[in-house]
């Protein structure tokens, strides 16, 4: 977990960099140069004026369409990460057994501890980074359409529901409600496993507030790109792990009398 810790932190630096490497006041145009211009905002902003143009200039209907399109696209991988989440939780006994086993602190023995849990990984088929690998495809995504809602002018023009497009949510609803949707979606990834560690505790609570410190800041089609996303990633996952979430909800039902 701390490993995954440190990943997140390296890739937000990454976006950091990646969100300077362009002029954002600079409109994004077919003719705009570099490999971030031509491969991930342009297709980007291409495809949102291209699904607003099919429904009567509406961008906002387009945003929500553009964020489940690229939902579905990297649903295998989140379906792939959920999957390894589940059997890293079924062989966290043995993980604990091990770690039992090899207590000691010296660098021998902590090596051997490091070759006993990679071949317990290999024998379950389980890769304890795989959990990571969404958020690396997700991240470049995500600022790369924060490019082109900045970068697209057409964007800013027009409004949906209460919101202007391209200005912040007047009335914070939009980041209100996407960091609760990322608090529940991350809950209920949760839901099933034993024995959570204060680092999973820390980033349950962590992500949601980092979510909402950047919508507020952002353009609301921003934010409404994060509603959509967890919508569907909260419907995604009732959906894979809903036998794993009603058996938690019954044993907490049990609990409680």
């Amino acid at each position: 977990m701390k490993k995954r810790i440190v990943l997140l932190l390296a890739i937000l630096g990454l976006a950091s960099v990646l969100s300077g490497c362009t002029e954002i006041n600079e409109p994004i145009t077919k003719d705009s140069e570099g490999f971030w211009n031509q491969y991930i905002v342009y297709p980007l902003s291409w495809l949102i004026t291209y699904f607003a143009q099919l429904f009567g200039n509406d961008y906002g209907l387009s945003i929500i369409i553009v964020t489940i399109l690229i939902r579905l696209a990297i649903l295998p991988l989140m379906i792939k990460q959920i999957q390894n989440s589940k059997a890293m939780q079924e062989i966290q006994p043995e993980i604990l057994k091990l770690r039992e086993k090899y207590s000691s602190k010296d660098q021998k023995t902590q090596q051997k501890l490091q070759q006993e849990t990679m071949a317990l990984f290999q024998k379950h088929g389980v890769n304890p980074l795989a959990g990571c690998l969404p958020l690396l495809i997700q991240m470049p995504i995500l600022i790369g359409f924060y490019h082109a809602i900045m970068r697209t002018r057409e964007i800013a023009e027009h409004s949906f529901l209460w919101f202007d497009l391209g200005e912040r949510d007047p009335y914070f609803i939009l980041p209100l409600l996407a960091g609760i949707l990322t608090f529940v979606q991350q809950k209920l990834m949760m839901a099933g496993t034993e024995n959570i560690n204060p680092q999973m505790q820390t980033m349950l609570w962590m992500m949601p507030i980092m979510i909402v410190i950047f919508a507020v800041s952002f353009p609301a089609a921003l934010s409404l790109y994060w509603v959509v996303g967890n919508i569907f990633m909260i419907v995604q996952t009732l959906v894979i792990k809903g036998s794993d979430i009603r058996k938690a909800s019954e044993k907490a039902g049990g609990a409680q009398k």
